[in-house]
């Protein structure tokens, strides 16, 4: 600093600050590194922290998920179990009880085969007849595999 209070001026007046020298290509690609550092650190550290969560996330979905599985089986053989002995007092049969509880847990699995089996067919539908229509021309117009096969080929 001089007797004028400037930081920038030289100390002496034969002293002339040497112009900075030009940055080189290296010192180019630091700052830009830098720059990509500084602009996308924060980024990149949200992601692994979200990153993180979901898989936190994902472990107690898979608990949640048994948890939730064991209460509904657990649930069910316990409303099973109170149909049951309902149906054995309007009986007075255990037995008979019994034999209804399975005939309507036979007709619900047969209605969910036979449920799942519309919904198979269902998918397999076009949706439209333009769809169905678009199908069989290129049916029509694929070419046979036995075609390709030449008569000296053939077994």
């Amino acid at each position: 600093m001089d007797q004028t209070g400037r930081d920038d001026a030289p100390a002496s007046p034969d002293e002339t600050p040497a112009p900075p020298s030009p940055p080189g290509l290296l010192d180019d690609l630091g700052r830009l590194g830098r720059a990509f550092h500084q602009l996308f650190g924060a980024q990149l550290r949200l992601l692994a922290a979200e990153l993180g969560l979901a898989r936190s996330a994902v472990h107690w979905l898979l608990i949640a998920g048994l948890v939730a599985t064991v209460a509904g089986v657990g649930l069910g053989l316990t409303l099973l179990g109170l149909i049951g002995w309902l149906l054995a007092q309007w009986f007075g049969s255990w037995t008979w009880a019994l034999l209804v509880l399975a005939l309507v847990e036979v007709a619900f699995v047969i209605g969910a085969v036979l449920l799942f089996r519309r919904c198979m067919h269902w998918m397999t539908l076009p949706a439209t007849r333009g769809e169905w229509n678009a199908m069989m021309r290129e049916a029509l117009h694929r070419p046979d595999p036995q075609d390709d096969i030449r008569p000296e080929d053939a077994p």
